[in-house]
């Protein structure tokens, strides 16, 4: 297949929302993240992407033939069949912290990952069938949606590819935002395909800068920027993160780039101050 990684990444950059392959797209964000990867060939993990889809599409047939009804949970049976059960992915309960858990690569490698890892793989063996699925950022935790004449399901990739119900998710919600929480029908709308690359390096992002790793996290900021150069917020992390690592007329740039495209008055103003910290370092 031969894909460079930085190529297909920067073209992702330039692309409508609704032509972004996600499930490849991560496979390069994480061959070209932190540099572990540099030298190997990944032709084997964009192959293996394409088994899944195969064998789901053939699971379904199979169910459809024996009788099963042309409906989500007959997709959701399919889908879980083939990577819950033959391909054992599942979420990392013991070590969901692990960087390696957002980094693509590392899933396939383990069959372990966490919420959005997991659904992005799940999304891209349904799209290939051509069946509506999304990925929905549930309050504490993604997961994904897939309608079917009119009706609407949500299953959980991290929990084995369970179907999630009213009781279930009204539960998960008071868990994640508290007793007085109730369900809406926004938790339920679909993230953009962009938007879920960059919750999946967000993730990373925020783990590196957790542990003091300002390098590793302004790297991972470079790469997010090539997949959302118009995401104008990304300039304020990396405007911090270069002012961190002691790289002040980088920092100072940054920011001045992100107060020009900020339009929220306290985001300008905050950034402002910032901003005038960096320069007193400089003088």
């Amino acid at each position: 297949m031969s894909i460079d990684p930085l190529e297909y990444l920067e073209a992702i950059g330039h692309l409508p929302d609704q032509e972004i392959d996600i499930a490849p797209s991560a496979i390069c964000l994480a061959a070209v993240s932190g540099g572990q990867y540099k030298g190997r060939n990944f032709d084997r993990y964009f192959h293996h992407l394409k088994v899944i889809a195969e064998e789901v599409g053939q699971r379904y047939e199979s169910l459809m033939e024996a009788g099963a009804d042309d409906t989500p949970e007959t997709q959701i049976a399919a889908l879980k069949h083939v990577l819950a059960d033959k391909f054992g992915y599942c979420g990392d309960e013991d070590d969901y912290d692990n960087l390696r858990n957002a980094d693509l690569i590392a899933v396939i490698d383990r069959a372990r990952g966490m919420p959005i890892a997991l659904s992005i793989l799940y999304i891209h063996a349904g799209r290939a069938q051509g069946w509506d699925v999304e990925g929905i950022n549930f309050p504490g935790h993604f997961m994904v949606r897939i309608e079917r004449a009119g009706r609407r399901v949500i299953l959980d990739p991290f929990n084995g590819c369970d179907l999630v119900e009213a009781p279930g998710l009204r539960a998960m919600l008071k868990n994640a935002a508290g007793p007085n929480a109730e369900l809406s029908s926004d938790y339920f709308e679909p993230c953009s395909n962009r938007d879920i690359l960059i919750r999946l390096q967000n993730n990373i992002k925020l783990r590196q800068i957790e542990g003091s790793d300002y390098l590793g996290a302004l790297e991972t900021i470079k790469v997010m920027r090539l997949i959302a150069p118009q995401e104008f917020r990304l300039l304020l992390d990396a405007g911090v993160l270069y002012s961190k690592t002691g790289q002040m007329p980088k920092a100072e740039e940054a920011l001045v780039r992100y107060i020009d495209q900020a339009t929220n008055p306290q985001d300008r103003h905050d950034a402002a101050m910032l901003l005038e910290q960096v320069r007193a370092e400089m003088r």
